[in-house]
């Protein structure tokens, strides 16, 4: 039986007006996610990732930014289409996000507790004292110490990692359907890095929550994602089960990040391989494909040839599709 998409995205696009004309920071952007499933956006800073989230959100600034076409199907319900209070009992509610840096998120003149309550009192109608007997055992299931305490306290007098956490139990309050982290791990040391994505991993899992993660680290993706989707210049190049994709990669920015990453099974001594230039202008892209100029393995058609998403292959997974022009591509 074919499960229903919870999250289903249609051609997203998303531009902001600036000096220099229109930028096009989301380009036709699709994907699912299905429910209790974990989907992965990955790219290099400036690939559109964290534009995405806000975008299904609802979250662009506008001016100057605008989503200028596109469907966000949330439960059959199209959020672009909902009145500003309608997607207000959306957000925190049924769709939560963990943003980056938890001290810019979270309010230092409030305490700890009142922010994680804050949720349960708004959209589940209970009193605050319910509310806050609710955030102390939300605290306790992110695995806070002395949570009592801890209820009472603010921000600057918990640690990153612990603000971390307490990002996370303020998505969990409401019992949300999708989570969207954007980098949450980003600003912790790696030992917690390994804790916090254990944790949001195990919490969804227990909970039944579909999750988005958003991050450049493709080592992440391979232990905690069912399935990828590489973006690049505000564009999906390559979407697939993340075992595919290890196993397979098919764009050749995809092997590019995969060539970058440390490896454990890796020879001794062996060396990562940069991605050579930077990334685009996306004022100035070109016509083409926008990894092209960067492309070890670009032809002339790939510079006034725009490659859309397509299958990989009969010998690949089904699910698995790329945006390159070349049908096959050597190995290396």
């Amino acid at each position: 039986m074919t499960v229903q998409p919870l999250l289903s995205v249609r051609g997203l696009t998303t531009r902001f007006r600036t000096d220099r004309g229109h930028v096009v920071a989301v380009d036709d952007v699709s994907f699912d996610v299905a429910p209790g499933e974990t989907v992965a956006i990955v790219g290099e800073s400036g690939s559109g990732k964290s534009v995405t989230a806000l975008s299904i959100l609802r979250l662009i600034p506008n001016p100057p930014g605008e989503i200028s076409n596109g469907q966000i199907l949330f439960d059959g319900k199209d959020l672009l289409k909902l009145t500003d209070s309608e997607m207000r009992a959306i957000r925190g509610n049924r769709i939560a996000m963990i943003f980056q840096e938890p001290m810019n998120s979270l309010n230092p003149a409030l305490t700890v507790g009142l922010q994680v309550a804050e949720p349960a009192q708004q959209h589940r109608g209970l009193s605050w004292a319910k509310a806050l007997e609710a955030a102390k055992s939300l605290l306790e299931k992110v695995q806070i110490p002395d949570a009592e305490s801890r209820l009472h306290t603010y921000p600057h007098q918990y640690s990153g990692g612990m603000r971390q956490r307490a990002m996370i139990a303020m998505a969990l309050a409401c019992r949300p359907r999708l989570i969207i982290a954007d980098e949450p791990t980003t600003a912790l040391d790696v030992t917690v890095q390994a804790q916090i994505l254990d944790l949001l991993k195990d919490l969804t899992r227990e909970t039944g929550a579909a999750l988005i993660l958003i991050t450049h680290d493709l080592g992440v993706v391979a232990r905690y994602a069912d399935r990828v989707a590489v973006m690049y210049a505000g564009r999906v190049v390559e979407q697939a089960p993340a075992a595919s994709l290890y196993r397979s990669p098919q764009h050749p920015y995809t092997r590019g990040l995969l060539a970058s990453v440390p490896r454990l099974d890796g020879a001794a001594g062996e060396r990562l391989v940069p991605i050579d230039g930077a990334p685009p202008d996306l004022a100035a892209l070109p016509p083409g494909c926008a990894f092209a100029p960067r492309c070890t393995h670009a032809v002339a058609s790939c510079l006034d040839q725009r490659p859309l998403l397509r299958l990989a292959g009969s010998d690949i997974a089904p699910e698995h599709r790329h945006a390159c022009l070349r049908d096959e591509l050597p190995v290396e």
